[in-house]
């Protein structure tokens, strides 16, 4: 039976889709943008926009968890297929954020985490978690990606001082971890952080991205006290200041142990920051 992978042309997607040809897993890779005339694609959005579906070995979703978890409650699969999922680290990391969006984005991750195990265990389905930190590797990401492209454009790269530690992993460390998941036994009924093979400053992450970027940028270091002042004018920004001085990591001891993925250390290039289309 095939595996169905939703969001296949996400920046997971784009990593995932070539380790299942190479590992001999057949798929059917479902997206809002489908490739026309490959009879592996199937168009589809969740959770009201699906197609039919063939009985699957595993469903691996790449997208957002709470679409996900309304579908699968509403959707009477065949058989008790393997159900694997992104969540994310911000699970965790903004439960107790001063921002209220940002509160409220921890909550819904939380509960569709919950509502997912809910549902699985109430059909037999197995079931793997992905808790990932911030992810990076496929130019498509909405965190450093657009800091560089803006900073190229101007030329000026934006240094805010940071003292929290990061862990940036690559989208294909968590393609390969989703592989070994569908492979493993060992991998059912968990729920997996993953974060990428070392920690740094928020400040040390900056600086490793403008030196990355592939063209020439004058840095702006931007001072402590100035975030402070900018997070007070602007409410809108007091999460991500906030954040700096927070730790954003993952604890890689059981997806090291568990599914011998070991995530590559923060190391991009220009072509980390570029599209692929």
């Amino acid at each position: 039976m095939k595996v169905l992978v939703i969001g296949a042309s996400g920046q997971i997607g784009r990593f995932l889709l070539p380790r299942l040809d190479a590992e001999g897993i057949e798929y059917l890779a479902l997206s809002r943008n489908a490739v026309s005339g490959d009879p592996r694609w199937l168009r589809g959005e969740l959770p009201g926009a699906m197609p039919e579906l063939p009985p699957l070995r595993a469903v691996i979703s790449l997208g957002p968890l709470d679409h996900l978890a309304p579908w699968l409650s509403a959707t009477r699969l065949v058989g008790t297929p393997h159900l694997i999922a992104t969540s994310s680290m911000s699970a965790e990391t903004k439960r107790d954020s001063d921002v209220p969006a940002e509160r409220e984005l921890s909550r819904r991750l939380r509960d569709a985490e919950t509502t997912l195990i809910a549902t699985c265990a109430s059909r037999g389905m197995p079931w793997t978690l992905f808790r990932p930190t911030l992810i990076y590797g496929a130019g498509e990401d909405k965190s450093l990606t657009p800091i560089v492209q803006a900073a190229l454009r101007r030329r000026i790269f934006p240094l805010p001082a940071g003292r929290g530690e990061r862990q940036p992993v690559h989208a294909d460390d968590i393609a390969a971890a989703v592989v070994a998941a569908l492979i493993s036994p060992f991998a059912r009924g968990r729920t997996f952080p993953i974060g990428g093979g070392e920690r740094m400053s928020a400040a040390e992450m900056f600086r490793r991205a403008r030196l990355s970027a592939g063209g020439t940028t004058l840095p702006l270091p931007i001072p402590r006290m100035a975030l402070q002042l900018a997070a007070r004018a602007l409410p809108a920004l007091r999460g991500a200041v906030q954040r700096l001085d927070s730790d954003l990591i993952a604890d890689n001891s059981e997806l090291e142990r568990v599914l011998d993925v070991h995530p590559r250390p923060f190391r991009p290039d220009s072509a980390t920051w570029r599209p692929a289309n």
